[in-house]
């Protein structure tokens, strides 16, 4: 069973016996094993109300048949974009990624396909964003996949503008991302998975490295070498490769020591075979729930960890080569609520005095501005003078009254 985002972004959806693997050239594939162990592919595109009934469709043992290719008009946008999918640009990326931008722009393409493309302007796309103002990730995905179907058109001499490039995002409904874990609840997970569980085991990696799931679900014996975790993050591997080397906490160690670990990875299914990252994401999603923490996620281990750094006073370069972030931007979004705690902190603890200011310490009528020296002077004074007036004078003051 697997686990997949429905296009309309109203969330997730499970769908029994279905499976994906990836193609010799790293096309990521749905396929439903039937009963008779025969594994029925699914064409339409991952999400959409179509995909859904093609699964049910072949649970029934009545698979769709394969529709004829659409021949796209040279000139056209459904031309232009299969030009970009041959593209060494699309290419380059992630298996994951390239499913969800063909799958971005082939439904973009079922409604406006036939339109030419040296004839789309910004006002177009922001039509076709702003009827999506409801689901904002899904809006931005469209001018994303734009910009870069007509970035490429540019450097082919297929386009002279990139009308996508003049279209601004939408705000997003959450622009915090994803709930970043608090102490309680990393304490509630280890109470009920405690150590020598694989549900442990993928906290502590998750928590210890601040890295993504993955890049946890490879790590194995063959990533260790004294003690450090070398490693090549796969997020932009094949394009903007980030190489990283991080300590092996002895708090990790010792949980990888007492955990069933694979031969090849740490992590293993039920089967003792490497964890998948999609397939990881929905088996630790099911950790959580049995933890009584439905809202929190494998990546909010991420931002934790981001964020504990920076409340412990680490700087962003410091946590940049943990994490692996390329610019401050970045990783700001992770320790924002961190740093300004930090901070906050260290500005009461600059000084030992209060810093709420008497009443007696206001200005004066004549304007005189305030000082913390005159304050301190008068504060002396008043200490001295007892409370029924001057007399009689003290050693360390004399009195002149004068009268008219």
């Amino acid at each position: 069973m697997a686990r997949f985002r429905l296009l309309d972004g109203t969330g997730e959806i499970e769908l029994k016996r279905t499976v994906e693997d990836v193609d010799r050239h790293g096309n990521v594939r749905v396929y439903v094993r039937v009963p008779s162990g025969k594994k029925i592919r699914l064409r339409e595109p991952v999400g959409s109300q179509a995909f859904i009934e093609e699964h049910k469709a072949a649970l029934l043992g009545k698979p769709k048949q394969v529709a004829n290719v659409v021949t796209a008009g040279k000139g056209t946008i459904r031309w232009l974009a299969q030009q970009y999918y041959t593209s060494a640009e699309f290419k380059k990326m992630d298996a994951r990624t390239q499913r969800v931008r063909r799958l971005i722009l082939e439904k973009l393409c079922g409604k406006h396909g036939n339109k030419r493309y040296a004839e789309l302007e910004p006002r177009h796309i922001r039509q076709w964003r702003d009827a999506r103002t409801d689901t904002p990730e899904a809006a931005n995905g469209i001018i994303k996949a734009l910009r870069q179907v007509y970035t490429y058109a540019l450097k082919n001499d297929l386009a002279r503008t990139n009308p996508a490039a003049a279209v601004e995002y939408l705000t997003s409904n959450n622009p915090t991302g994803f709930h970043s874990w608090t102490l309680a609840e990393v304490e509630k997970f280890e109470e009920r998975h405690p150590i020598g569980t694989m549900a442990r085991l993928a906290l502590a990696l998750m928590l210890y490295t601040a890295q993504r799931r993955s890049d946890a679900v490879l790590f194995g014996p063959a990533q260790v070498n004294d003690g450090w975790l070398c490693f090549t993050q796969q997020k932009n591997r094949n394009r903007k490769p980030v190489y990283l080397e991080i300590p092996i906490r002895p708090e990790l160690q010792s949980i990888i020591d007492a955990s069933p670990c694979g031969e090849e990875t740490f992590l293993v299914t039920e089967f003792r075979r490497p964890f998948t990252a999609n397939g990881f994401g929905n088996w630790f999603r099911k950790r959580c729930d049995e933890a009584g923490l439905p809202h929190c996620t494998a990546h909010g281990l991420r931002k934790a960890a981001a964020a504990r750094l920076a409340d412990l006073g680490a700087s962003e370069h410091e946590i940049m080569a943990i994490t692996g972030h390329q610019t401050s931007k970045e990783v700001g979004r992770y320790t924002k609520a961190a740093r300004q705690r930090h901070l906050a902190k260290q500005a009461f603890e600059r000084t030992a005095e209060p810093i709420i200011v008497p009443l007696s310490a206001k200005e004066e009528k004549s304007g005189t501005p305030f000082s913390p020296k005159i304050l301190k002077r008068k504060q002396k004074i008043r200490a001295l003078v007892p409370r029924g007036g001057i007399e009689p004078p003290t050693l360390r003051f004399s009195v002149v009254c004068s009268t008219n």
